[in-house]
């Protein structure tokens, strides 16, 4: 099995965005990790992991918790210019 670290290491993932990742999905983010790892691989599994924290910064900011809505627009921003999708 692989480690948290090795998935970020390979996928060039960081932990902060494999956290929004579990969150969402509402699983461990060593779980996450892995499953991140194989969709930032295609340009549909990047398309969707956006779609996550886009997903997240929608429901932050619908509850009021601007703080978590900040952070997760701000991780999205980074997400997307590191792994830009092809038009």
């Amino acid at each position: 099995m692989l480690s948290i670290r090795d998935c970020l290491d390979y996928c060039d993932l960081t932990e902060d965005e494999v956290a929004l990742i579990a969150e969402h999905e509402d699983i461990p983010d060593a779980a996450a990790a892995q499953m991140a790892c194989g969709l930032v691989q295609t340009p549909e599994g990047v398309l969707l992991l956006t779609n996550y924290m886009l997903d997240l910064i929608e429901r932050a900011t619908e509850r009021g918790d601007l703080e978590k809505a900040e952070q997760a627009r701000n991780l999205c921003a980074r997400f997307m210019a590191d792994h830009p999708l092809q038009h």
